[in-house]
């Protein structure tokens, strides 16, 4: 890796990298997966002082301190003089990135089944260096959009560590007025989802159209899980007619150009209304190529992957435990997978978000499941690792770059999104969201040591190679030493900026 370059000129030479390195694993090898080395430390002070580690940002990195006061980033500079009372927290050998920034989460509230609640959620984001979260909350049939947020903000105020977005699911495109619009842009929650797979979307097309067309006037980024009704429909139809219902047929009962014709729809009506959009975890080949091809006209078209969709194929729905992968869209073959690398690499997929489930593994383990639409649970955990498994898999086997990951993990993110610069970068005045992470250190994910409330992940018994250490949330360290040491209630429901087109990687 790039970054053990860094390390080894700072030490001085091989040797003592070597050992240094060698201490370390022989150290953590005997360690569960939250125990991490303890990190030299002073009292607790407003000013914090990260000390000699390496400063990655979407854009480059550099060595030296970071003075954070108030919540703040400060000062960037070398041997930085720590005021009277400071904390110091010795990075030497440590990458110190901007928090993670996961804008597709699922907790609290849109399901019974859903067993996150905000803190829970929190504390799995935050052991795995994500500092800002979400949630998806659907608007009521007779609600505004601006309804939805107001009903969990409370919530979110009284439970989260973590700082959270709401997007408000529209299930009623007649709340999309362009007043109602407006009032979620002067609220700061300027971003709602809308699913073209079901529901309304597929009956009334034309209200989301003109629903589109207030989002662009008013300033608000659209969501869009991009999949065709009819043809998944009508395709499970078939498959349970013909005896074939059970779930190692899913990726036939939605098929890649399900994902194709809904992404050609969706950006046929971004063009047609100027509305931004971004397209939520996007599994398919054919799917990519046709928002790259609106990305190559200029149309302000945005893709986001999902986690699961990188590290596993469609194999996965001939095991036995199949159920436990179920999500829509559904994983999909190695060519896929390999097309989804190389748009992280070239710049058509944006985001990489978790569309983190919190179900448990009893309730994934319902043998009722059958591909027709609402037959079956989708969604799985991985808030808590999919910074480590991105970082092993893709930088530890440079199939990306580390400021790749970065981008893709939390600059992006908060550029699309209304957040940055407060959030998404190490810069003089951001919010301080930064995470220690060691990228030597290897461990194995375990079930028994995730912090979500669904209890398991789907990566358990995997290797990875590069951890986070220690998590800082506006200055505050809400993680270290494999505990989350922040408090319910200090998270924040964030206020974000209306659309406005951003200039990414």
């Amino acid at each position: 890796m790039e970054t053990e370059g860094l390390f080894l000129r700072r030490n001085g030479g091989q040797k003592e990298m070597q050992m240094r390195f060698k201490y370390s694993v022989g150290v953590l090898a005997c360690l569960t997966l939250f125990v991490a080395p303890t990190v030299a430390i002073t009292q607790q002070s407003t000013e914090l002082i990260i000390r000699g580690g390496v400063v990655v940002n979407s854009d480059g990195r550099t060595e030296g301190d970071i003075r954070i006061k108030d919540g703040k980033i400060t000062e960037i500079g070398q041997n930085l003089v720590a005021g009277q009372g400071a904390r110091e927290i010795d990075a030497t050998n440590l990458l110190v990135l901007p928090g993670g920034i996961d804008p597709h989460t699922h907790l609290v509230g849109q399901s019974p089944d859903y067993k996150d609640d905000y803190t829970s959620g929190s504390a799995a984001a935050l052991a795995g260096g994500v500092t800002t979260i979400s949630n998806q909350v659907p608007a009521l049939l007779g609600e505004e959009l601006i309804d939805a947020v107001n009903r969990v903000a409370l919530r979110v105020r009284a439970e989260a560590i973590a700082d959270v977005m709401i997007h408000p699911i529209v299930l009623d495109p007649l709340a999309e007025s362009l007043e109602g619009m407006k009032t979620l842009v002067e609220q700061g929650q300027p971003s709602v989802k809308v699913r073209m797979h079901r529901g309304a979307f597929t009956t009334d097309p034309f209200s989301y159209q003109m629903g589109l067309a207030n989002a662009a006037s008013a300033g608000v980024l659209t969501m869009v899980h991009a999949e065709d009704g009819p043809i998944n429909d009508t395709r499970a139809r078939q498959l349970i007619a013909q005896g074939r219902g059970s779930i190692d047929n899913l990726v036939e009962s939605r098929p890649a150009v399900s994902e194709e014709i809904a992404v050609q729809r969706a950006v046929a009506m971004s063009e047609a209304t100027g509305a931004a959009i971004y397209i939520v975890h996007l599994a398919a080949e054919r799917a990519l190529n046709a928002a790259a091809e609106a990305q190559r006209r200029g149309l302000p078209v945005y893709v986001e992957t999902r986690p699961v969709y990188l590290h596993y194929t469609a194999e996965v729905y001939q095991q036995p435990d199949a159920v436990m992968f179920l999500g829509v869209p559904p994983i999909r073959s190695q060519r896929d997978q390999d097309a989804l690398w190389e748009g992280i690499v070239n710049g058509t997929v944006h985001v990489v978000g978790t569309d983190h489930v919190p179900f448990t593994k009893e309730h994934k383990l319902n043998p009722s499941q059958t591909v027709g639409q609402g037959n079956f649970l989708g969604g799985m955990p991985n808030l808590q690792e999919y910074l480590p498994m991105l970082f092993s898999e893709g930088v530890g086997k440079k199939r990306i770059s580390l400021e790749r990951f970065v981008a893709v993990t939390s600059s992006n993110p908060a550029k699309l999104f209304g957040l940055y610069p407060r959030k998404g970068t190490i810069q003089v005045g951001s919010d301080a969201d930064l995470v220690l992470w060691d990228p030597n250190v290897i461990r194995t994910i375990r079930d028994e040591d995730m912090l979500s409330a669904s209890g398991f992940s789907v990566y358990s018994g995997w290797e990875v190679k590069g951890w986070p250490l220690v998590t800082v949330r506006r200055g505050e360290v809400v993680y270290e030493n494999g505990k989350v040491t922040g408090k319910a209630g200090s998270g924040k429901l964030l206020r974000r900026e209306r659309w406005n087109r951003p200039t990414l990687p």
